[in-house]
């Protein structure tokens, strides 16, 4: 479970998220939606620290620790190009680990299972700066999948992935939640994605919720013309909606 209560960011007195009030339960995926700047990063790293805020952030009925509580994918991660793909995955166990632990064979199992779900096994021993921009969101979530967190918070894990790779990628998440109960919140651009994959959606406009519901209610024409703009159609079939751009012809 992860807990916004009254949360609020402003940089230079310039509010940009906020107030939001946003609960999401025990085994429960939430796709945050909305344009660019809306606020769906911002949201995501005032759970881990990284934008401070007024209001509260709880998870598991305490402040979320980054590691153990909570596991994250930034949207631009920092990656030294020279170590391999293992070891980096690794690092998903420091905080299971310790400064002068040693890893155990639960960490080394845990790195395994993570770079098996991806298709990444071959991949081990390669260092990161040889590998695809896809190959590397893959890493990284498969470092983020390495922490065994309750909840797992990830900035647009799709981004640069072919669509063949991020259906892999987003079944994979939805595998790992059903079998562990995880709580999940993705931010993700691609809205008819979401809908297939997310049970619920979120869609934040200038820094509040303006939507909250099933696929079916949020991704409606009405509501996504209104922050995207009159290009945007969506057909409904019997896999749910489908967002696709309403191309005007000259």
């Amino acid at each position: 479970m992860i807990r916004w209560d009254d949360v609020a960011v402003a940089y230079s007195g310039v509010a940009v998220l906020g107030p939001v009030d946003l609960l999401v339960g025990d085994g429960e995926w939430v796709g945050l939606i909305g344009p660019n700047g809306a606020g769906k990063s911002t949201l995501l790293r005032t759970a881990v620290g990284l934008a401070p805020n007024t209001g509260t952030v709880t998870a598991r009925n305490g402040r979320p620790r980054p590691g153990p509580d909570v596991a994250w994918l930034p949207q631009r991660p920092s990656l030294p190009e020279g170590m391999g793909v293992a070891d980096y995955v690794m690092l998903g166990r420091s905080p299971h680990i310790g400064y002068l632990g040693r890893e155990s064979r639960h960490d080394r199992e845990a790195v395994k299972s993570a770079l098996t779900a991806l298709g990444l096994e071959q991949l081990a021993r390669r260092p990161l700066g040889t590998l695809s921009g896809g190959e590397v969101q893959r890493v990284v979530l498969a470092r983020a999948l390495a922490q065994q967190a309750p909840v797992l918070l990830l900035d647009e894990p799709t981004a640069g992935l072919d669509l063949g790779h991020a259906i892999e990628v987003m079944e994979v998440i939805d595998r790992l939640r059903v079998e562990n109960r995880l709580t999940v919140v993705t931010a993700i651009h691609d809205m008819t994605l979401a809908g297939r994959f997310c049970p619920r959606l979120v869609l934040l406009g200038g820094g509040l919720v303006r939507a909250d519901g099933t696929p079916s209610q949020v991704l409606t024409e009405t509501t996504l013309r209104s922050h995207y703009g009159e290009r945007v159609k969506v057909i409904h079939d019997g896999l749910g909606p489908t967002v696709v751009p309403d191309r005007r012809q000259p």
